[in-house]
């Protein structure tokens, strides 16, 4: 086979040294160095799309959608398989931080996906019925693991309300990459754990802090169900945050998602009993329930003292609120 007139052939000994040696570059997050190989490499072949497949890749670490998004389409250009190619994927995902619709849309459909809509090839690709997901947020930094709803096979809009060393926001969407690392298992089913790449749309709604004395979980519940009916949320951080080490953390891990009662002992949990929360309340070191309460509250501020002061009204006896903070 011939294509821009030369014969397909393996790619040459300086190709993969480039190549090699660029991807050493790439782990120690020498991007500069990293490009100016790869982008030798692609003039010595550039009729391999896997050039052009690198170059995207690099592009997309850097987070440089333009050139992610030319390089991934040379490199599509030269595939010679139909549908399931990880180089439409990137594509898909540069061409969604552009927003760039009817390319993210051709890109999932020539991956092997089913897009709904394809009447309105200008609109984004939603409705795609990707169910729910974890994604890290912060993979390089403090990372966290939250849950979120797949608007599309690159966005996740964030349901938990994170912690605020992540930087994220309840109800925030962000661009998520494509290969998962790890997974979060709740009862027979398994979800995947998705990488965030960058924000990609920021929410208004702050997030806020609070210890609340709640007598028993049903009391607790009744602040989250309370904020949810409000259209907002709330979280009770005490028993919802776990500590894990990396390798923990990127490998399969049973929650607790909806069990509502006293914390068992995780042998995957690398807190220490008895030691500071999440923002420095100390938790109960025998696993029975405690009533003072660490939670997160995503509400606008005008609403949120409001709605704490209503939990209270219901239960005046079991329930009661104090050192409320904006935390993000």
């Amino acid at each position: 086979m011939r294509i821009f007139g030369r014969v397909r052939q393996r790619p040459s000994t300086d190709w993969r040294l480039a190549t090699n040696r660029a991807f050493t570059l790439i782990d120690d997050g020498r991007y500069e160095d990293a490009g100016a190989l790869l982008t030798r490499a692609a003039d010595l072949e550039p009729w391999l799309s896997e050039s052009w497949f690198n170059l995207a890749l690099l592009h997309k670490f850097r987070h440089d959608w333009e050139q992610a998004r030319s390089a991934g389409l040379r490199a599509v250009a030269l595939l010679e398989r139909d549908t399931g190619a990880p180089d439409w994927w990137n594509v898909g995902i540069a061409a969604t931080a552009l927003q760039d619709w009817p390319l993210a849309r051709r890109a999932w459909q020539a991956y092997g996906l089913t897009v709904p809509g394809a009447g309105t090839v200008a609109d984004e690709p939603l409705g795609m019925d990707l169910g729910g997901a974890a994604v890290r947020l912060s993979p390089e930094g403090e990372a966290e693991v939250v849950w979120g709803r797949r608007l599309d096979p690159a966005r996740i809009e964030i349901q938990n309300i994170p912690l605020p060393s992540s930087g994220r926001r309840w109800g925030e969407v962000v661009l998520h990459d494509g290969v998962p690392h790890g997974e979060r298992a709740t009862g027979s089913a398994v979800f995947p754990v998705f990488d965030e790449i960058e924000l990609w749309a920021p929410s208004a709604i702050p997030t806020w802090v609070v210890l609340i004395e709640a007598a028993a979980p049903r009391d607790r519940d009744a602040l989250e169900r309370l904020a949810a009916d409000a259209g907002y949320a709330a979280e009770d951080w005490s028993s919802s945050v776990r500590l894990l080490c990396r390798s923990c953390s990127e490998s399969r891990m049973p929650t607790e998602e909806g069990d509502g009662g006293a914390v068992r002992h995780d042998p995957h949990d690398h807190s220490e009993p008895g030691s500071p929360g999440p923002l420095g309340h100390v938790a109960a070191a025998d696993g029975l329930w405690t009533p003072e309460r660490e939670c997160g509250l995503a509400a606008p501020e005008p609403l949120v003292r409001g709605l704490l002061d209503g939990w209270v009204a219901d239960s005046p006896d079991t329930r009661d609120w104090r050192d409320l903070e904006e935390v993000c």
